[in-house]
């Protein structure tokens, strides 16, 4: 936990909530043990909609579509977003989520790997949600930052690690330290990169902002 548990109980007793749909895709998704980006990031998410109003967005890291369907959502009329997701039965459950919302014209879900597919995208994107396997966040940086326009807004999720991102790598168990090692450099290149202003703030489990200057 980052921060003290009943710090974020009550911060979150002030959330309005979701809609119907989404309120019941996330117990579904908890239910079945998929993660699904926590309800203080959710709110963050939905503010930095509102101020920021992109009209193309990207996320890497799909699962079964609630955090897009929550962009697509509380984004701007009109807002695209495109999702990346490699695992195939996940793929699945997104899609018939996205059906089941009817937003397939709103959202592009893109199968494979997203090393490869972010390569081979074109164009910029006015935000960019990282919420993949956090230790292929610093690979995928160079193409985020091509796709990534001037005042563009990178947030990425889950940078904290439940607070185990702090402890030295011996503190770690064996099987995360290369996860552990690739995070703390993902937030060094994030916060000392000369085209980017980031903050880190210790949302969910952790979340950085990064604007392109």
């Amino acid at each position: 936990m980052i921060v003290d548990e009943r710090m974020v109980a009550f911060i979150n007793s002030f959330d309005k909530g979701n809609t119907p749909f989404l309120d019941n895709l996330e117990k579904e998704a908890l239910a079945a043990q998929v993660p699904v980006i926590r309800r203080e990031t959710q709110v963050l998410i939905k503010f930095l909609l509102a101020a920021h109003r992109p009209m193309q967005i990207l996320e890497v890291g799909t699962a079964v579509g609630f955090s897009a369907l929550l962009m697509s959502e509380y984004g701007p009329e009109g807002c695209h977003i495109t999702t990346i997701e490699k695992y195939e039965k996940r793929l699945a459950q997104a899609e018939e989520n996205f059906t089941r919302a009817g937003r397939l014209r709103q959202i592009t879900l893109l199968a494979g790997d997203a090393l490869d597919i972010l390569k081979e995208l074109k164009g910029t994107y006015d935000l960019i949600f990282m919420d993949a396997a956090k230790g292929q966040y610093i690979r995928f940086l160079p193409d985020i930052l091509r796709l990534l326009p001037e005042g563009g807004l990178l947030v990425s999720d889950n940078v904290l690690q439940d607070g185990d991102v702090v402890e030295s790598r011996y503190a770690v168990t064996r099987r995360n330290r290369t996860i552990h090692a690739r995070m703390r450099e993902y937030l060094y290149e994030l916060t000392h990169h000369p085209k980017l202003d980031t903050c880190i703030l210790p949302v969910g489990d952790g979340v950085t902002l990064s604007v392109k200057a």
